[in-house]
């Protein structure tokens, strides 16, 4: 058995349900009109049924940035080149790029994964070494990978998880990303697994113009018909038009899930690798959260296949694992109004039933 398919053999299929219970019923009871925290609410109630506990405390934080470079990028469809991949890992190892200052604000440790940047970093660098090849190949031409290098870049993730939490227990997961060009195998992974037009999908990910984006869009398409990915496959989807990094980032998720860490993933790339993940291993979602709703049109339809409400909408576009670090402090603050609002009786407010009726 693989490392892919015995991580996903042990993640539970129901979280835990009395937890659920519990807290529910503790929200139910709390000193305020029931459901009148919202989606903090949900949100609280979903980390005691991951934890087992309504006193849930996310001390480790950890965001993990994938790296990858795309092929594609020869069509065209990125404004910025691909030399700007290696440049952004050395300002994450640096503490200077937006995930980094985000990150500490929310108490998280940032660290970049190299699964398929174009660059070769010293050994001594203080990143995760887990290139599978330098980038992939073009997907206009063919497809991006093979089957088992997509095999391999999950298991990156899957490996990245297990070292984080054989040094110390990891109780909250963030997910990002760093690829020039990788909004497009991003778009492409969606519009294989959804059949939706790829124009109706499409945005200029980093900022290309109209022609640009024309590009993109061209490079998407012809991919898909080249490739012709199985959209009842999402390892075929991956190794066809998706990125290494993609597959890293549905690694973090499908590994994280089997150790019931919960995950909070960023924007369109990330959530391209938690589709991935939740296709291969549907339990998994069980375990994630999405962070936000980016301004990549996209996106939109990786949450709805998910299943999934974005907590925050703040026009993001970075990725990084930007949008996850923001609403680590969310997730924070979802632990403490389960575990610390008193409930009517601990505050001995009698006319419960009035209160509840009438505020608002």
């Amino acid at each position: 058995m693989s490392l892919l398919e015995q991580t996903i053999s042990i993640i539970k299929p129901e979280l835990n349900q009395e937890a659920f219970a519990k807290a529910k019923q503790r929200l139910q009871d709390q000193a305020k009109p029931p459901g009148s925290l919202g989606i903090m609410e949900d949100i609280g109630a979903r980390l005691a049924a991951i934890k087992g506990t309504i006193d849930v405390h996310l001390t480790n934080k950890q965001i993990i940035t994938c790296a990858g470079d795309h092929g594609v990028v020869e069509e065209g469809v990125s404004a910025f080149p691909a030399e700007v991949t290696p440049q952004m890992v050395f300002n994450f190892v640096g503490g200077g790029a937006s995930v980094n200052i985000i990150g500490r604000h929310a108490g998280a440790r940032v660290k970049a994964a190299d699964i398929g940047v174009n660059y070769d970093f010293d050994p001594v660098l203080p990143i995760f070494h887990k290139k599978v090849k330098h980038g992939t190949d073009n997907f206009t031409k063919g497809p991006a990978m093979s089957r088992k290098e997509a095999v391999k870049s999950i298991e990156a993730g899957i490996e990245i998880v297990n070292e984080l939490h054989a040094q110390t227990p990891v109780d909250l997961l963030g997910t990002g990303d760093m690829g020039i060009g990788n909004t497009t195998p991003s778009t492409a992974i969606i519009a294989a697994l959804s059949g939706l037009p790829v124009e109706s999908l499409t945005s200029r990910g980093t900022g290309v113009d109209d022609k640009g984006l024309a590009k993109k869009i061209a490079a998407i398409q012809k991919g898909l018909e080249i490739n012709r990915p199985d959209p009842k496959d999402p390892l075929d989807v991956l190794a066809k038009v998706g990125g290494l990094e993609i597959g890293g980032l549905a690694g973090l998720v499908i590994g994280a899930a089997a150790k019931g860490i919960p995950v909070v993933c960023d924007g369109l790339i990330s959530t391209a690798g938690a589709l991935i993940a939740c296709e291969l291993a549907p339990a998994a979602k069980n375990y994630l959260f999405a962070s936000h709703k980016s301004v990549e049109i996209g996106h939109k339809y990786m949450h709805d296949r998910l299943g999934l409400e974005p907590l925050i909408d703040l026009k993001f576009r970075l990725g990084e694992g930007t949008g996850a670090a923001v609403c680590m402090a969310l997730l924070d603050l979802a632990t403490r109004i389960l575990a610390d609002i008193k409930t009517f009786e601990e505050v001995c407010v009698s006319n419960k039933q009035h209160y509840s009726s009438h505020a608002s």
